[in-house]
C-alpha cells in the first residue's frame, strides 16, 4: 500500500476539495460568499500555521526572503482573495458542480499565461488536452439542463453570471499558481509558501472590510446563523488544511503528472453529490461532457 501513497493521496486530495465545495456552498448560501471567504481564510491561517508550527517548528516561515514573500503575497492576492472571491460566488449562483467543472480549466489558463510570462511553450500534447477541457467544459456549460444547478428563484440571467465568476475563479488559480512558480523557485517547502499566502491575503481581506465598514456585519451574519460557522470549519478542515496537505504527499510521492491528474477528479465525485445533495438532474450530456474536461486536464498534466 505504502507503493501507492502518491497516488492514494491524490484521490484524497479531490474528495477533500470536493467536500469543502459542497460545505463552501452550503455556507455561503446562509451567509454570503464574502463572509464566506474573509472566514475561511481567518480560520486556514490558524489551522495552516498551526500544521507548520507541528512541521516545521515555528508558527510563520518569518527567514524567507522579501522577494519570496511578495511573490507568495502576490499568489495569495490573486488567488484567495480575487480568484476565490469569484468561485465562491459562483458555489452560491451555479453550485459546486458547475464551478468545479470550470475551475478545471485553471491548468488550460496556466499553461496559456505561462507560454508569454514564463516562457514555457505548448507541446502538441498540451495543445491537445487544452481543446479537450475546453470542448468538454463548453458542452457542460451549454445544455440546458444546468438551469436549476444554481438557486430555485434566481432568474436564468445569473446563470450566466455564475459561470463568468466559475471563469474569473480558474483565472485567479491560474494566476496565482504562476505567481506560486516563482515564489517558490529553489525547491523552497510549498507548506511554508501557502504560510505566506495565507498571512498576505487574510491580513488585505481583513483591511479591506475594515476600510468599507464589513467587518462587524461580518461578524453578524455568523452571528445570526451559527449553523453557518460549523459547515464554514468544515470547508477550511477539508479544503486549506486536509486538501492542501494530501496534495503535497501526493507530488511527494508520485509522479506529478499522475498526481496532478488524480487531483483533478473533483468535478467527476461531484456528480452524484450534486445529484443527492442538491437535487440537480444530471443528464448524460453532464457526465461525458465533464468526463471530457477532465480527460483534457489528465492529458495536459501528463504531458509535463
Amino acid at each position: 500500500m505504502d507503493g501507492y501513497l502518491g497516488e492514494l493521496a491524490g484521490l484524497g486530495t479531490s474528495l477533500c476539495w470536493s467536500v469543502g465545495s459542497v460545505f463552501f456552498t452550503l455556507s455561503g448560501r446562509r451567509v454570503g460568499s464574502a463572509v464566506v471567504n474573509r472566514t475561511r481564510l481567518l480560520m486556514a491561517l490558524v489551522l495552516v500555521s498551526l500544521l507548520h508550527l507541528a512541521m516545521e517548528g515555528r508558527l510563520l516561515p518569518i527567514d524567507a526572503g522579501g522577494e519570496r514573500w511578495f511573490w507568495m503575497g502576490l499568489s495569495g492576492l490573486i488567488g484567495f482573495v480575487i480568484g476565490d472571491a469569484m468561485l465562491f460566488q459562483a458555489f452560491v449562483m451555479i453550485g459546486p458542480r458547475l464551478s468545479m467543472l470550470l475551475m478545471a480549466l485553471a491548468p488550460v489558463m496556466g499553461a496559456v499565461l505561462a507560454w508569454p510570462l514564463l516562457g514555457e511553450h505548448l507541446t502538441v500534447q498540451e495543445i491537445l488536452g487544452i481543446l479537450l477541457a475546453l470542448s468538454g467544459v463548453a458542452w457542460v456549460v451549454a445544455d440546458r439542463g444546468n438551469s436549476k444547478a444554481g438557486l430555485p428563484d434566481m432568474p436564468p440571467r445569473f446563470y450566466a453570471m455564475g459561470v463568468l465568476f466559475g471563469l474569473g475563479g480558474a483565472l485567479g488559480q491560474a494566476g496565482g499558481l504562476i505567481a506560486s512558480k516563482v515564489g517558490l523557485e529553489g525547491d523552497y517547502s510549498a507548506l511554508s509558501g501557502n504560510v505566506m499566502r495565507l498571512v498576505v491575503s487574510t491580513i488585505v481581506i481583513w483591511l479591506i472590510a475594515a476600510g468599507t465598514g464589513r467587518v462587524r456585519s461580518n461578524f453578524q451574519s455568523l452571528q445570526e446563523q451559527p449553523r453557518a460557522i460549523a459547515i464554514l470549519l468544515g470547508g477550511a478542515i477539508f479544503g486549506p488544511v486536509m486538501g492542501v496537505w494530501l496534495s503535497l504527499v501526493a507530488v511527494q510521492n508520485a509522479p506529478v503528472g499522475i498526481a496532478s491528474t488524480l487531483m483533478s477528479f473533483p468535478p467527476i465525485i461531484l456528480l452524484p453529490i450534486a445529484h443527492y445533495v442538491f437535487k440537480e438532474h444530471i443528464t448524460w450530456r453532464a457526465v461525458a461532457g465533464t468526463a471530457l474536461a477532465v480527460a483534457g486536464t489528465a492529458v495536459i498534466f501528463l504531458a509535463a
